[in-house]
């Protein structure tokens, strides 16, 4: 498919397009996530730019590769009149308290436009989704997409905490997040690549982003861009196949959501638990020695 092709394709695509029509959804929320500082700004600006005319390169997103990532706040770029990207908070690492706060974020029970404060404590999560039910939204509808920098190896560790998010997106959305490889020409992306099909990603698209510096029109950087946002179109078609009730799948994500909160809560007493026995134990230990050395 040609880039005039692509184009067109975004440009006119409708959630009405479908047999079953909208199904009461009114907007595709491209969801971006990812660590702080992989290029989720920089892949905003660049799509945006691939659709636009010309080479008058604007930098809509403050992009922070350098400084370790900017984002804070939950920003909406829209790239049509039905299709609209989220610039999410990037993550230091995903683990269980920033995990969850990356699936309110996924399942928009984070405004759009709030700041997002990564929460350590049971309390003031719950009490954060509970107080999105205010305004609930529940037409969009959301495509999952993960950035990953290809000049950072993926380690053993991160390796399970991306496996239980690709496979929780898939829960929350009905989508394997679309991945999408930063800084192509640095690093090996094809063993980057190889690695997250195997944690179970079905779409891995490389790419390079435009900058400022950078922001000369190239047939193979703008096809790569373009390919990334018609694969989010063309999971969604799939998905308008099937009957879809939004309402129903909100309340279904918030009870996953908090489902995924009370686990944390319990893992954490458990730890707490054993942590608190070992400690008066070896409290024990040192106080018989002490009453030895008395005797």
């Amino acid at each position: 498919m040609d880039i005039r092709q692509l184009k067109e394709n975004i440009r006119n695509f409708t959630l009405e397009d479908g047999d079953l029509g909208s199904q009461g959804y009114t907007r595709v929320l491209l969801q971006l996530f990812g660590y702080m500082g992989h290029g989720k700004s920089s892949f905003i600006n660049s799509c945006k730019y691939v659709l636009e005319e010309g080479e008058n390169f604007t930098e809509y997103a403050e992009a922070g590769e350098k400084q370790g990532g900017l984002t804070r706040i939950r920003n909406a770029y829209p790239l049509t009149d039905q299709i609209t990207m989220i610039d999410n908070r990037g993550c230091n690492r995903l683990d269980d308290f920033e995990r969850a706060e990356v699936y309110a974020q996924l399942g928009n029970l984070i405004p759009i436009g709030q700041e997002v404060d990564w929460k350590t404590e049971y309390s003031t999560m719950m009490a954060a989704i509970e107080e999105s039910e205010m305004d609930p939204n529940f037409t969009d509808f959301l495509v999952p997409i993960f950035v990953y920098r290809v000049t950072k190896m993926i380690t053993s560790t991160e390796k399970e905490e991306l496996r239980k998010f690709l496979h929780n997106c898939v829960k929350m959305t009905g989508i394997v997040p679309i991945v999408v490889l930063t800084f192509k020409t640095e690093g090996d992306y094809l063993e980057i690549e190889r690695q997250f099909k195997l944690m179970g990603a079905e779409t891995v698209i490389a790419i390079e982003n435009y900058t400022m510096k950078r922001k000369i029109k190239t047939l193979g950087r703008t096809a790569d861009i373009l390919m990334v946002i018609d694969s989010a179109l063309r999971n969604v078609r799939f998905r308008l196949e099937q009957p879809r009730d939004p309402r129903r799948e909100r309340i279904e994500r918030k009870a996953f959501i908090f489902k995924y909160i009370h686990l944390i809560k319990a893992d954490e007493e458990i730890k707490n638990y054993h942590k608190s026995e070992s400690e008066k134990k070896q409290e024990g230990k040192i106080r018989s020695k002490e009453e030895c050395k008395v005797m």
